[in-house]
């Protein structure tokens, strides 16, 4: 994604006034066009609001637009759909989920951030919390009445089935290993694991996956204490959490990246926002050590597929592996623009058989945490419940842990990252 419109250094980027002017003129736009119409909720609600108008967009209330905006939950998937974007030169210039962003930010920065948001946006505060309390807090949300407090109070659906907590977090595990699995050959490159806070906390066993195919594949892996990427402040406007974590994560990244390590996320979401959303949403100096930190950002299956092009990979799997596998292509991952990286990895198992499904999970993780649109992500995602209960796979693969929550709850299956199914084929053993 290039340079958008919309970013924190423009002097207006907060003006009510201004932004209100963009809208109009961005919406005029797509009022006319309409392409993005099945994408997601945001433009049956814009087209609508419109409408009611004769397509006047300076009549529609401000109430309606910010509807508009509440709706949108970054998938980000409007942007390579749009034929007007900063990426195409076009002279509209228009970077659709940047303005809602845009949007949020500026009422979070003249009403504060909510209560809501401040809770979903601080996913290490409540790992960290949630993890000195397991297993005890993983029963403690289970209970239909702390459910219910939790959606009378933060509006946390209490139909959400929520994260599970770990004693052990990746970072402890990490701390505690000393150096690389003994069974490993010696490395040949270096890389620095940025394992995201939904690994650290709720997922490690993703973490140690991810760990030990790189380590498979001769690489020596570093992973020295990060924040949260950002992106959950972000889901709330709340820039100056964004900037604090993004800035703290890049002091360490930086250093990583000086030292000639390549950084390795296996996260869809985490890889998008160091890769986008840190150049574009800094300033100064930061902004460059974000560009030049991005240049070496790698998805983790992008990176295997780095080395299979090198020659590099090995691709001796004798371990087991699923017949078949549906796999879900994570909307954060189809706009970073790599290809199926994870998809095509999967397919280097012999024997097993890839379904790639390409439908949104419509999470974004706190959207679709939240009581009020928690139907409606649901709603959105049946199309990918669908595809799943119609490929009848022997295992669900998918890259994004938000959208395996809902893939569970919409079909039952319990997705897996494919770094697990890799660890699996190639044989290496399950650290505890």
């Amino acid at each position: 994604m290039n340079e958008s419109p919309y970013g924190p250094a423009d002097a207006d980027f907060y003006d009510q006034t201004a932004i209100r002017k963009e809208i109009d003129r961005v919406f005029d736009i797509c009022v006319g066009c309409r392409r993005c119409l099945p994408l997601c909720p945001s433009f049956p609600a814009l087209f609508d609001a419109a409408d009611r108008v004769d397509g006047d967009c300076e009549k529609v209330p401000d109430a309606d637009w910010d509807r508009v905006a509440d709706l949108c939950y970054q998938c980000k998937l409007c942007y390579p759909h749009c034929p007007y974007t900063p990426a195409d030169d076009h002279r509209f210039a228009i970077d659709f989920p940047r303005l809602m962003l845009r949007s949020k930010a500026a009422r979070a920065k003249r009403d504060g951030v909510t209560t809501q948001d401040k809770v979903l946006g601080a996913p290490d505060l409540i790992g960290f919390l949630g993890g000195l309390t397991a297993p005890f807090s993983n029963w403690a949300n289970q209970l239909s009445a702390n459910r219910l407090i939790a959606e009378k109070t933060l509006g946390i659906a209490r139909g959400r089935r929520l994260p599970t907590f770990h004693r052990q977090s990746f970072e402890k595990w990490w701390s505690r290993r000393h150096g690389p699995s003994p069974k490993a050959p010696p490395s040949e490159r270096e890389v620095t694991l940025f394992p995201t806070c939904f690994v650290n906390w709720h997922d490690p066993d993703t973490g140690k996956a991810a760990v030990g195919v790189l380590e498979h594949n001769r690489c020596s892996v570093s992973s020295p204490p990060f924040q949260c990427c950002g992106m959950p402040a972000l889901d709330g406007g709340d820039m100056e959490g964004f900037r604090r974590n993004a800035e703290a994560n890049l002091e360490v990244l930086a250093l990583e990246v000086d030292a000639g390590r390549d950084v390795v996320v296996p996260g869809p979401t985490c890889s998008f926002v160091i890769k986008n959303e840190y150049p574009s949403l800094l300033t100064g100096e930061a902004a460059e050590t974000a560009a030049r930190v991005a240049k070496r950002t790698f998805d983790v299956c992008e990176y295997l597929m780095v080395l299979k092009r090198r020659k590099e990979l090995d691709t001796d799997f004798h371990g087991p592996a699923p017949a078949t596998i549906a796999y879900h292509l994570p909307c954060h991952l189809k706009v970073q623009n790599i290809g199926f990286k994870s998809r095509d990895v999967l397919k280097l198992i012999p024997g097993t058989k890839v379904t790639m499904i390409d439908q949104c999970s419509a999470m974004d993780g706190t959207w679709g945490m939240k009581r009020e649109f928690y139907e409606l992500s649901k709603e959105v995602a049946k199309p990918l419940f669908d595809a799943i209960d119609a490929a009848k796979p022997d295992a669900v693969v998918s890259d994004c842990p938000l959208a395996a929550i809902q893939i569970s709850e919409g079909t039952g299956a319990e997705p897996v990252h494919p770094v697990k199914v890799l660890r699996d084929a190639y044989g290496l053993p399950h650290e505890a």
